[in-house]
């Protein structure tokens, strides 16, 4: 049983040798101009370095090894070396790119191998609908397309600065309370070292001037298997979370709240291409976030909401909870906030920008308006946050 105070020292590792590899990497990144180049359907403006998930995976493997060390957990190195397979075939993706059937394919490898090695699977409904165990002929294809589905929902958030970052964030922190109740203090730790990595690359991607770099596939594709691995294992028999298997508590209904934006925005991202008939797998530019800085919000602004959105999701399943819903109606209760967070936000603000043949109705008008005369970016706190984190607050005093 590891202590609290060591799974800190264990977070605040992570984020210090992510905040030391940082600028190593970035000077790295753009010697061998490993950078993601503005096009028609990016927001960037001018090419930015694309290996920041090498940083979150560099901060997280040393502590990972400390933890591994003081307390040997089976899980947490099988997990490593899925991650370790994902990180390299998204970094070769930021590189040099490759097809979407060899992707696909390893991210079905890695879940089938999440399954053999770890002895996890969706195999546990908890009482929902009166089902608890599920049979193998179910439970394994519903695991394989479930994690594929979450790894590649998680991949598609990373599109502004700050989303996928402030998500993996918001995510790990709800796992955190939920291994920290069960006591199983392993993941409890490996979920915060998880916040440890992501912290510093959040204030470089959001505020960074001269230092920013993205995610990448390398980040997205390895924050999304483990957000599948928490998913996969809290629905799973082996889970401890099993002794919530005869509370009122829907399980499935909180692991779908937890992902709540991101699956609902895919589902929808999907639909409309395959209506559109196109590839449900062809990038655009009609994600949730698309329309936030269309209104010209600020790529923080962005993040915040979305994610806030999602934590309005998971609070309202828990205080209904709470409040005697039954399990079902926990899950309905999901599905309906989804649609009219997700979905209804979408396709109301996209309706009000194309009225008045393409001009927008008054009120779009008046919010694009509005977000671009209050632009974050010039106030002084982010000059301050962003002088400090491309190091020019070090070099004044150097100079000095």
């Amino acid at each position: 049983m590891l202590s609290k105070p060591l799974s800190i020292c264990l977070m605040a590792l992570a984020f210090i040798v992510t905040a030391v590899v940082y600028p190593h990497v970035l000077r790295f990144a753009q010697r061998k101009n490993i950078v993601d180049n503005p096009d028609a359907r990016k927001l960037q403006r001018v090419p930015v370095p694309v290996m920041g998930g090498t940083t979150v995976f560099v901060g997280m493997l040393v502590a990972v090894a400390a933890l591994f060390f003081i307390s040997p957990d089976p899980r947490i190195w099988k997990l490593m070396i899925l991650l370790t397979v994902m990180y390299l075939v998204g970094l070769l993706d930021d590189i040099k790119g490759v097809a979407v059937a060899f992707r696909f394919f390893i991210e079905l490898t890695v879940v089938w191998l999440m399954i053999i090695l770890m002895d996890v699977k969706i195999d546990n409904f908890y009482g929902l609908f009166g089902v608890y165990v599920i049979p193998d002929v179910v439970s394994i294809p519903l695991t394989l397309i479930a994690g594929v589905g979450i790894i590649n929902a998680i991949n598609m958030i990373d599109g502004i600065d700050g989303y996928c970052s402030a998500f993996g964030i918001m995510v790990c922190v709800t796992f955190a309370i939920l291994f920290f109740f069960v006591d199983d203090s392993s993941m409890f730790t490996f979920t915060i070292i998880i916040i440890g990595a992501l912290i510093p690359f959040f204030f470089h991607n959001v505020f960074g001037y001269t230092s920013k770099m993205f995610l990448g596939d390398s980040g997205s594709l390895m924050l999304g298997t483990i957000l599948t691995f928490f998913i996969i294992n809290t629905l799973s028999r082996s889970s401890l979370c099993i002794r919530y298997e005869h509370a009122s508590l829907s399980i499935p209904a909180l692991a779908l709240a937890i992902l709540a934006v991101p699956i609902f925005d895919t589902i929808k991202v999907m639909i409309i291409r395959m209506y559109n008939g196109r590839s449900p797998f062809r990038p655009d530019k009609r994600h949730l976030h698309h329309v936030f800085i269309d209104l010209n919000f600020t790529h923080l602004a962005t993040s915040v909401i979305i994610v806030g959105i999602n934590i309005i999701i998971l609070d309202a399943m828990m205080i209904s909870w709470l409040l005697g819903l039954g399990k079902e109606g926990q899950l309905f209760l999901v599905i309906l906030l989804s649609l009219v967070l997700v979905w209804g936000v979408y396709f109301y603000v996209t309706r009000q920008k194309y009225c008045n043949n393409g001009a927008g109705t008054e009120f779009y008008r008046e919010w694009s308006s509005r977000n671009h005369r209050s632009k974050l970016s010039l106030s002084r706190t982010w000059v301050f946050i962003s002088d400090l984190v491309d190091g020019r607050m070090v070099s004044e005093r150097r100079n000095k």
